[in-house]
């Protein structure tokens, strides 16, 4: 079968358990641990049998709550290829959170690490039906391992068959707005994703990812678990990123690319640790993905110029399965401060209020069409419905253009503009000017009501560790930069900027935050 018509996770588990059964796909530096893909695919199996007994059948809910490992990666591939359907849970969500997604997710069984039971039992008395619990310890062998039925053995699964359109992974957004939604992507469209990524980067079976993000994140999951077991790559998955053993982990584990978020370019900027250090060169590691958050420019050329590693943007959401846009690869052009051109789906600029096309150069709502688009919201047909246009477009929500060498560029998002005296201002904006100043390390602006323009600009910024300075020095930088209309009117001092889990910053939630 050609990889190109896979359309299951299960069926990308058997190409490669055919292909390279003793090849290694995933290692766990901190316990030594690693996985084969015919290690992976019996474990898959041995889950797949376990969920059988509980009777959990095709369709319905899985949930876990597990860090970075051994078994979040044996837990999120089985549940893939089991025919049940994953719900991650986030590992920063207080017990009221788990609470409404395991309700609201109809999820029967929820695998949870030995150390987070606690929080998980909090919620579970919240709840208005049972849900069994398995509780493991994260890095110890699977459960499923002892007394097995001989089906598991068989030349079939023990579980359902699985089609393409059916439901696979149920991410719940991270609510900055309201209550989080749960996003339902189908086996065809995070395959698609793993596809985007592998094709997008020219990946080979001897690429190895450093993964360093959170497993309950649409990133890891579908970037660097799923695509190298698209393109018989590896991973390296540390339990948690260390800005201490980032470089000695891609380094000693002979990674060849790195997928992180702005926050941690801007982190490993920040710190003294360096890969030459090591006395290693970094030569190995052909480039550093970036996606999940527009990454500022001036720290795009201060990572390449300090570290020898070129970048390269890209954009995704929860509900495209992660990839959407990428810059090339060198030699080919990439375009600094724009995410880059569609990869595997179409995307067009149109208006917030008509949805017409806009011409190039024009700012409007991006919207995606795709075989990665998500089926829809669970249980929420009306939200779903106003997710998309007539014709059938995702609604992004994000504010952007393109130029006429079609390269797209995010300005801000629809419900973050700032309206000021009736003019649009984008918050990034304000953000990169701030990130210029040399003491200021993160920086998110934000609209204020105000009586006179009806919004204002106020900022929250997080300094260099052991630089200090003062609003009115900022102030007076901003001034310099954007001039006095666009100048924050008020600069707060935060020791961390609000985050989701994939490091985006959560402006809406900037101004509850302060005192």
């Amino acid at each position: 079968m050609s990889h190109r018509l896979e359309t299951t996770v299960r069926t990308l588990l058997e190409r490669q358990t055919g292909e390279n059964p003793d090849r290694l796909f995933a290692l766990f530096p901190e316990t030594g641990k690693s996985l084969s893909f015919s290690g992976l695919h019996a474990n898959s199996r041995r889950l797949c049998a376990l969920l059988a007994r509980r009777q959990i059948g095709a369709g319905e809910r899985v949930a876990f709550l597990m860090p970075n490992g051994f078994q979040g990666v044996n837990l999120f591939v089985g549940i893939l290829s089991s025919g049940a359907v994953a719900v991650p849970l986030s590992l920063l969500a207080q017990p009221a959170q788990l609470a409404h997604v395991l309700q609201h997710s109809d999820a029967r069984l929820i695998f949870v690490a030995s150390h987070l039971a606690g929080k998980l039992n909090e919620a579970l008395n919240a709840l208005t039906r049972p849900v069994q619990v398995i509780e493991l310890d994260p890095d110890s062998p699977a459960p499923w391992d002892v007394d097995q039925p001989d089906d598991v053995f068989s030349d079939s699964w023990p579980g359902p068959a699985l089609a393409d359109e059916n439901d696979a992974l149920q991410m719940y957004t991270s609510g900055t707005t309201g209550l989080p939604k749960g996003v339902v992507l189908s086996q065809a469209n995070v395959v698609a994703g793993a596809r985007f990524v592998s094709e997008a980067h020219a990946l080979r079976m001897h690429d190895r990812v450093l993964a360093v993000l959170p497993l309950y994140h649409i990133n890891a999951q579908v970037v660097t678990v799923l695509a190298p077991l698209f393109h018989g790559g590896s991973l390296v998955m540390p339990s948690r990123f260390s800005v201490h053993d980032f470089w000695q982990q891609a380094i000693s584990h002979g990674c060849t690319w790195l997928n992180v978020v702005p926050t941690i370019i801007s982190y490993l900027l920040a710190s003294d640790s360096d890969p030459l250090s090591l006395g290693a060169h970094v030569s190995r590691i052909h480039f550093c993905r970036s996606a999940s958050a527009p990454l500022p420019p001036d720290q795009q050329r201060a990572f390449e110029a300090r570290f020898g590693i070129g970048v390269i943007e890209t954009m995704g959401l929860t509900e495209t399965a992660a990839p959407c846009f990428t810059n090339p690869l060198p030699p080919s052009e990439r375009r600094i401060g724009s995410p880059g051109k569609p990869w595997g789906n179409e995307a067009r600029i149109a208006s917030p209020d008509t949805n017409e096309p806009l011409s190039d150069g024009q700012t409007g709502e991006i919207q995606i069409r795709g075989p990665n688009v998500m089926k829809g919201y669970y249980r929420a047909a009306d939200e779903t419905a106003r997710s998309f246009t007539p014709d059938g477009w995702l609604r992004t929500g994000d504010l952007g253009y393109r130029d006429r060498d079609g390269y797209y560029f995010v300005t801000g998002r629809i419900k973050e503009l700032i309206i000021k005296g009736g003019e649009n201002i984008a918050p990034r904006e304000i953000d990169e000017a701030l990130l210029r100043h040399p003491a200021v390390l993160e920086a998110a602006a934000f609209a204020v009501h105000d009586v006179h323009y009806g919004q204002d600009i106020e900022a929250g910024v997080v300094l260099q560790p052991g630089i200090s300075c003062d609003e009115i020095s900022l102030q007076n930088f901003c001034r310099q930069e954007l001039g006095a209309f666009k100048t924050p009117r008020a600069i707060h001092f935060l020791g961390d900027l609000p985050k989701g889990p994939s490091g985006k910053v959560q402006r809406l939630r900037l101004l509850s935050l302060l005192p």
